[in-house]
């Protein structure tokens, strides 16, 4: 009865703070109501987007999980025969709800080995009561307040048959799941959070739970190292566009920098000291004595990463306002750091293979959807000739890296016609699905067709899971644009370990998962723009480095398969939407003509370093880092998105600002012709630093005639005098509007009004002429007369001599 009568008094006090609860803002959870996780995991419903906040978990009334667990290491995080028997994983679950939850409690549990490249990503998002096999739950906290945290170490082992395991028997790739469950205030005890993780299992240690160690289930069970897999592995050094657009080329001047971000990356511990300290330390002769890792590598380089880094250790400017970039500007921090990261990276690309990516990373699409030749050359042609000349190496070439994982059937030609046999594109980007290293590309205009097209390209794959799990390493992690939507989640749920162990467990997968296929092979490569940071880029290029050292895999380095023919079925490819408006591409497109015309007019002088197309290749490069992919699929999407658009509003102004720097000076008061053949004297000034042709346009009335001058050219920073053969049939006061084009016709700088007086009588000064001469004439004839004739001229009288 006393029992009894405190079950009544809680369901009492229950209903009373349920009934309260709206009024004063707090989540309440009824008892009945919340699944009993204390014995046994429950059946939830999967949830595709978040690892974390599945569907049947409370959630506040703010839309907050009551806990919130959070992996921070995992030992070992690559189980090997040297291993411990035990994963031990360490864990921190706090509080994030509006109410003290009781009785935390912690356990792991593991699901069936990964078999499929799609299970590396969908076996994250599983229902609980596929990770059945499970462990005790553990106390971790009596209770946590609002806000509070409490670390952990929970440990379980791989097998045994005399308690508890995760039911490991041979390597492969194992899905793992810390489950918390706990009770919130004025609740029930609910399963609050998971945490979910991929451990690869090389192979398994000795098993402690057999008694006698002679018996082969006790033993240490090594993995099939008969058929290794073929390995490449692509290594992406690259930035967000960092030089402030709008501003041409020169020999002299500074760059500028929208920011200084970019000396951080390069400065020891950065971003991009640690993914080339990365390739520098796995490479060394110690650790790599064969070279296998260092022939299995090739470091894919972004030109306009070299060309930003490259003129940063020169001095460099950083814009107080981006948006202003011929504004003000403070000295940039990072001289040092570029100059120093910049010789370590000749240093390595003098002995490891080394292939240009597309300019800034641009949208291919977006750029054949475009039509320029010049643009195209640009983004895909001129990259390895900037890679060459900043490093002094001879880059792989022939070869074009997807920015997107795909090429639809116009950019598959575009990359034809620029030069390009090989295309890199994920390998759920091809149909139909092939096993081939590489398979001929035909575009879908062409596929139905028997005439191939005139230049071939190959299309060679990399694994789409495997890369959409390097994609979320890092501090910024991101989901690859071709990514199923069964495959994809929230990353942010997920920490930093855990996203990492999802791309160990994909790397080794390959390696351990279908050995019985014959000519296994793979290619690794994590997205472009890749945040990896800290110890991550070392931990996967030391897991495919053990797995070259152990037999799982051989080297295949790059030049090797791009030298494979292409065999199998003809493929086509498809691509992820672009994210570019029309708006954006049609923007692009003028501006880039608007280059076009600039260039024709510039002239060469042998005497100036700096050449026309010295002079324009910013203004051209600035296209292309607007219709950049670095950071369209993370978290920085909408910043980078306005960047972009900054990025094409001050190219704009660049290009107004270039286009009115040359012009035809207003003469000041009246211009006075002396006669009606009079010709005017203009004055054009070319304020660039290089010379141009111009053509002159002029707006006369018709009462005047201008003969056409031809082509001027005009030298860097002066003027010229232009002499304008000119013929006016009439006395008046005339406006005259003069202006310099292109030689198309584009206009330069503004339009200068005239005002000219001509002196010129016209016909009715010719007729007056006449008159008069025909007069004179007369007179002088008729005087003539009357002298021949001897009779005095009746003019005369009056004037007689005396």
């Amino acid at each position: 009865m006393i029992v009894l009568a405190r079950k009544v008094a809680a369901a009492a006090v229950t209903s009373f703070l349920l009934a309260v609860a709206p009024s004063v803002g707090t989540a309440a959870l009824i008892p009945a109501q919340l699944p009993n996780a204390a014995a046994q995991p429950d059946a939830s419903v999967g949830d595709t987007s978040s690892t974390s906040a599945v569907p049947d978990t409370p959630m506040t009334q703010a839309g907050d999980p009551f806990l919130t667990l959070s992996i921070e290491t995992v030992a070992p995080s690559t189980v090997t025969t040297s291993s411990d028997p035990f994963v031990t994983v360490r864990a921190t679950v706090r509080n994030t709800g509006d109410r003290r939850v009781d009785d935390v409690s912690v356990r792991m549990q593991a699901s069936a080995a990964i078999d499929t490249t799609a299970g590396l990503r969908t076996s994250l998002t599983l229902d609980q009561d596929r990770f059945d096999r499970v462990g005790d739950f553990v106390t971790v906290a009596e209770s946590l307040e609002k806000d509070e945290s409490r670390q952990f170490d929970l440990s379980m082992q791989l097998r045994s048959t005399t308690e508890p395991s995760l039911g490991i028997e041979t390597p492969g790739v194992y899905p793992l799941l810390l489950n918390v469950n706990g009770t919130p205030e004025y609740g029930g005890t609910a399963r609050l959070d998971d945490a979910r993780f991929l451990l690869p299992v090389v192979g398994l240690p000795r098993n402690p739970g057999e008694m006698d160690p002679t018996n082969p289930g006790a033993m240490p069970l090594p993995p099939n190292t008969r058929n290794p897999v073929a390995m490449t592995v692509l290594w992406p050094l690259a930035d967000i566009p960092r030089l402030a657009a709008g501003i041409p080329g020169s020999v002299d001047e500074r760059v500028r920098l929208i920011d200084d971000e970019l000396a951080g990356e390069l400065a020891s511990g950065g971003r991009l000291d640690t993914l080339l300290k990365a390739v520098e330390f796995a490479t060394q002769t110690g650790l790599d004595p064969d070279g296998k890792l260092a022939s299995s590598l090739c470091i894919g380089l972004d030109p306009d990463l070299l060309v930003t880094v490259s003129n940063m250790a020169r001095g460099y400017l950083v814009v107080a306002n981006p948006a202003d970039p011929a504004g003000a500007t403070r000295e940039g921090t990072g001289s040092a750091a570029a100059a120093q990261w910049l010789s370590r990276l000749e240093t390595i690309a003098s002995s490891t293979c080394v292939t240009a990516m597309p300019f800034a990373q641009t949208d291919l699409g977006a750029v054949a959807d475009i039509g320029d030749p010049t643009l195209l050359s640009s983004a895909i042609s001129a990259p390895a000739d900037i890679v060459d000349g900043i490093l002094g190496i001879t880059s792989t070439r022939g070869f074009t890296w997807s920015t997107t994982g795909g090429v639809d059937s116009n950019t598959a030609d575009a990359l034809r016609s620029a030069g390009t046999g090989t295309v890199l594109v994920a390998d759920n980007a091809l149909s139909p699905p092939t096993s081939a290293p590489t398979s001929p590309l035909v575009s879908t205009d062409n596929a139905s067709t028997e005439t191939p097209p005139s230049a071939t390209l190959a299309a060679t794959r990399y694994d789409a899971a495997t890369a959409a799990a390097l994609a979320g390493v890092g501090a910024t992690p991101s989901t690859p644009a071709l990514t199923p939507a069964d495959q994809r989640f929230d990353l942010a749920t997920d920490s930093r370990t855990a996203r990492l162990q999802d791309a160990l467990g994909a790397i080794n997968f390959h390696a351990l998962v279908g050995a019985d296929r014959p000519g296994r092979s793979v290619t690794v490569a994590p997205p472009q723009y890749w945040t990896a940071g800290g110890d991550e880029p070392s931990a996967i290029l030391s897991t495919v480095s053990s797995l070259l050292r152990s037999g799982l895999a051989t080297p295949r380095p790059l030049a090797e398969l791009l030298t494979e023919p292409a065999s199998g079925t003809a493929v086509t490819s498809v691509d992820a939407a672009t994210e570019l408006d029309t708006g954006t591409i049609d923007l692009v497109r003028s501006q880039s003509a608007r280059i076009d015309t600039l260039m024709q007019s510039l002239v060469e002088d042998p005497q100036s370093a700096l050449t026309p197309r010295l002079f324009t290749a910013p203004l051209r490069e600035d296209m292309l880092r607007a219709l950049s992919t670095a950071g369209r699929a993370g978290a920085v999407s909408e910043e980078t998105s306005t960047m972009a658009r900054d990025r094409l509003t001050a190219t704009r102004i660049g290009l107004d600002t270039i286009y009115g720097s040359v012009t035809v000076l207003a003469p000041g008061g009246v211009y006075t012709l002396a006669s009606e053949q009079s010709p005017l004297l203009l004055v054009a000034r070319n304020d660039l630093p290089v010379p141009v042709n111009v053509l002159l346009r002029v707006d006369a009335p018709p009462e005047m005639t201008i003969s056409d001058v031809g082509v001027t050219q005009l030298p860097a920073r002066g003027s010229r005098t232009i002499t304008v053969p000119a013929e006016v049939d009439d006395t008046r006061n005339l406006s005259v509007d003069f202006s310099v084009t292109t030689l198309d016709g584009s206009r330069l700088g503004e339009v200068s009004t005239v005002s000219v007086r001509s002196n010129a009588y016209g016909q009715a000064l010719a007729i007056i002429t006449a008159c008069a001469g025909a007069l004179l004439l007369l007179l002088a004839g008729r005087r003539l007369w009357h002298r021949f004739r001897g009779q005095p001229d009746p003019a005369d009288e009056g004037y007689e001599r005396p």
